[in-house]
Formats: structure tokens, C-alpha cells, sequence
């Protein structure tokens, strides 16, 4: 499991259904320092605001990827690194296990090479994804754990995501999920919005994702989660 993303301490997810606030663009964006930046939202995406924002930052320096959760907006272009594909464990409705995942091979020719799965662990009960996927979010920290050893040895999966969206998630339950893995990658998603949150959760998860605090407050609290995210990693590995 030798994915770029096993060196990413922090990434910016933009949901191309927002507006950056006033006065920034994408190419502000681009330069926070971010590892990685991934395209994705829970609502009302399309194809052709996916496009705009790979338009945009294509030129920088910045690994792009599409975290597509439909496959009728997959956007086949090369100013993309690859697509992370959701695949939500606790889902209460099938589709989000295989279901949307059997249509995109159906209508759409695959660039395998490209493509890799992101095992969800949804537990923020409010949040639109858990709403959207019928999630069971009450999971205790054996739950999240087993389900991060069946992700990883079971399906083979080489990224594991806990999502908490809208809300700073419990530490024991990431920790839990993190020690369950031997090589997959941790991510970390939910209620990051400053340096310290960012570096409470980094030192427990490998990623930590970053998504509204760009499109709310905009690049300079994203350059502090950043630098959080940095330094958590660099104390976890001392």
C-alpha cells in the first residue's frame, strides 16, 4: 500500500457547489500548502463545476484528485491525478456498499489506474452524508476499529476515512481506528477550523481533511490547519 497518500498530512477538500469567499481565488488556494486537494461534496454536485475547479488549479503543483459520489459526474480529464471513490462501511442502504459503484462500471470505462476507494466510517448522525447514506453512526471505538481491520484486511483497502462532518470528532475513537491498521491510511474529516484542532487530530489520524473552512473563512485559517496538521505529524514521528 505505497499510495502518494501515505505522505499527506493534510488535505483540502472544495465543494464545487460553494463559492471561495470574496476576494480569493484558486490559485490562493493552491498555495496554503496542502498535500493534496480533492473535489467533492455531498449535494447538489455536478460535472461541469467539477470541471471549472480543475480548470483552475490544473497549473499549480498541487496533486488533484475527484471524490466523485455519483458516477454520473465523473469527470474524465487529465489535469486530474485520479479519483478517491467513496465506499461507506456503516451504510444503511446498499447503494453506497456497491450499488453506486456497479453503475459507474456499467456506463463508464474505468481508468483503474487512477482509481482507488476510500473505506468511510460515517459518525456524525446530522451530517448530510450520514442523512444521504442512512449511516449507522452509533459506533463505539471496537466498532470503528473492527471496521477499519475489515477495510484493510478484508476488502484490501488502502485508505480509511473517519468522517465526522460538521463536528470535531472524538480522539479515542480515531486513535482506535488508526492502531487497528497496519499499512492502510488514516483520514480524518470533521470540524477542523484552526491550528489546534487540526494538530489534536493529526496526531491521531495520518490525514487530516479540511473541506467548508475554505469556502467559510477562507485560505488563511486553512494555512493554520495546515501548519497543525504538519506539526502533529512531526511529533507522532519523533
Amino acid at each position: 500500500m505505497t499510495g502518494p497518500w501515505a505522505d499527506w498530512d493534510h488535505v483540502l477538500k472544495l465543494d464545487p457547489d460553494k463559492e471561495l469567499v470574496d476576494g480569493e481565488d484558486y490559485e490562493d488556494v493552491v498555495r496554503t500548502g496542502t498535500d493534496a486537494i480533492e473535489i467533492g461534496g455531498t449535494l447538489d454536485v455536478t460535472a461541469d463545476q467539477t470541471r471549472r475547479i480543475i480548470d483552475a488549479c490544473r497549473k499549480y503543483d498541487v496533486p488533484l484528485y475527484q471524490e466523485p459520489n455519483d458516477p454520473t459526474i465523473v469527470v474524465d480529464d487529465d489535469g486530474l491525478d485520479g479519483y478517491l471513490v467513496p465506499l461507506v462501511l456503516n451504510a444503511g442502504h446498499p447503494f453506497w456498499l456497491a450499488g453506486a459503484h456497479k453503475e459507474w462500471v456499467r456506463l463508464d470505462d474505468i481508468d483503474w489506474d487512477r482509481t482507488t476507494l476510500e473505506a468511510y466510517i460515517v459518525m456524525n448522525p446530522e451530517a448530510s452524508v450520514a442523512e444521504l447514506t442512512e449511516a449507522d453512526c452509533d459506533q463505539d471505538a471496537d466498532d470503528v476499529a473492527a471496521y477499519a481491520t475489515v477495510a484493510e484486511r478484508m476488502f484490501g483497502q488502502e485508505i480509511v476515512y473517519v468522517e465526522y462532518s460538521g463536528t470535531l470528532g472524538d480522539p479515542g475513537i480515531v486513535s482506535a481506528a488508526r492502531d487497528a491498521l497496519e499499512e492502510a491510511t488514516l483520514f480524518y474529516g470533521g470540524g477542523i477550523h484552526d491550528y489546534e484542532s487540526a494538530y489534536r487530530m493529526g496526531r491521531h489520524a495520518d490525514t487530516v481533511i479540511v473541506g467548508d473552512l475554505v469556502h467559510d473563512e477562507g485560505v488563511a485559517a486553512v494555512r493554520e490547519t495546515v501548519e497543525g496538521a504538519r506539526d502533529a505529524a512531526s511529533e507522532v514521528e519523533a
